[in-house]
């Protein structure tokens, strides 16, 4: 419950209509709360936090290949804002650069998918992919993933 709390509080932004990178068929600023429901069946938890709505699964409905799945839906609309992953393998950055792009290289524009490397308040280390809408925290090691968080691009900015 404590990772839902805390992540919550990440999860609560204004839904934007812009395009993001979809996870398992669920794209974030498109998809319904519906479609979640009928593409992974009932969730373990679903709470309310910050006025979103925070659809869960974990533990033995831990969706295959994560420990959790954090979905965030606004009431009103009912859409996904966004989606946030806790991989169950570990993952590396290597594999992260791999398959999402590589470093920013600053001043030169970027004819594909690049990162920047970002703090938060508590000094956890991410890699914003802001043109795909997509956020990569990493463990305090800075080699391994904690999470991927995918929302949609204007809110990746």
């Amino acid at each position: 419950m404590k990772t839902i709390a805390i992540l919550a509080v990440l999860l609560a932004a204004t839904p934007a209509p812009a395009r993001a990178r979809p996870w398992q068929g669920i794209e974030p600023g498109q998809s319904k709360r519906a479609q979640v429901l009928q593409r992974f069946g009932e969730p373990s938890r679903v709470v309310t936090a910050e006025g979103k709505e925070i659809i869960a699964y974990l533990d033995d409905k831990a969706i295959k290949g994560t420990k959790q799945v954090q979905f965030s839906v606004d009431p009103g609309t009912q859409r996904v804002e966004r989606i946030a992953v806790f991989p169950g393998p570990v993952i590396d950055r290597e594999s992260v650069e791999s398959t999402y792009g590589p470093l920013c290289r600053s001043g030169k524009p970027q004819s594909s998918p690049c990162y920047v490397k970002r703090l938060t308040e508590d000094f956890r280390t991410y890699l914003l992919y802001t043109r795909l809408g997509l956020a990569v925290f990493l463990n305090e090691d800075v080699k391994t993933v904690h999470s991927f968080i995918f929302t949609t691009q204007q809110e990746a900015k």
